[in-house]
């Protein structure tokens, strides 16, 4: 089982920034993949960003060149950087990991609202 504590959010006007961050505990895989999704009222759950643990990135389109995914493998954690922010990035963000060792091991943050204002 592995435990993920985020932090960061808030409320933000358009063009500002803000940094999410998520600390992992518990059994870790040394192969592994931790991001951020996230989910606006109405709307599907959503990958933005994520980085395996051999460093390999994915980005939602949308963020790209405005968002930066970093992971600090000797404190388990992953940090998301938010730059430009708009309206449309609003919604709770969720950290998440998955072992890609064994399959079905996931686990989800309790989620942090960012708000953007326009």
């Amino acid at each position: 089982q592995v435990r993920l504590v985020e932090s960061g959010g808030g409320l933000v006007q358009a063009g500002g920034s803000l940094r999410l961050s998520c600390a992992a505990s518990g059994s870790i895989s040394s192969w592994n993949v931790m991001g951020w999704y996230r989910q606006a009222p109405g709307k599907q759950r959503e990958l933005v960003a994520s980085m395996t643990s051999g460093g390999s990135t994915n980005y939602r389109d949308t963020v790209k060149g405005r968002f930066a995914i970093s992971r600090d493998s000797a404190k388990n954690t992953v940090d998301l950087q938010m730059n430009s922010l708009s309206p449309e990035d609003t919604a709770v963000y969720y950290c998440n990991y998955r072992n890609l060792i064994v399959s079905g091991r996931e686990s989800w943050g309790q989620g942090t609202q960012v708000t953007v204002s326009s």
